[in-house]
């Protein structure tokens, strides 16, 4: 994905409902973290396409695997799952389940988690 703008957008309706915002670079850096880790057990997407074409492909389950961040560009390695992915498209979103991952260093929880060990060690 080419042209990312600098923050991902997460949400979250379980255990309660949260919306916020976090840098892409932190993201990535959160892949890895923790026990229960992205890296550890990858999460599942949805790659959905805004086309304004007739030949707009279905959406696209996939696996995703090993981020990579340069600049604005980010790529995974994916697992297809279901649908197909285009050689090439514009105007994309992908959307990250992390749903029943409570404890994942991306999910609510886990943003819950991480803040009150900071607030924790400032005391």
């Amino acid at each position: 994905m080419q042209g990312l703008a600098p923050s991902t957008l997460y949400f979250a309706d379980r255990p309660e409902r949260e919306v916020g915002h976090m840098s892409t670079r932190y993201f990535v850096d959160l892949w890895d973290e923790g026990e229960n880790s992205f890296a550890i057990d990858p999460p599942n997407a949805v790659l959905s396409y805004a086309e304004n074409d007739e030949d707009v492909p279905e959406d696209a389950v996939v696996v995703l695997l090993d981020p990579r961040l340069e600049g604005n560009d980010i790529s995974y390695g994916v697992e297809l799952l279901e649908g197909q992915l285009p050689a090439k498209a514009s105007h994309c979103a992908l959307f990250i389940d992390t749903f029943g991952r409570r404890l994942t260093p991306v999910s609510a929880a886990g943003m819950h988690r991480r803040e009150r060990r900071r607030m924790l060690r400032r005391i």
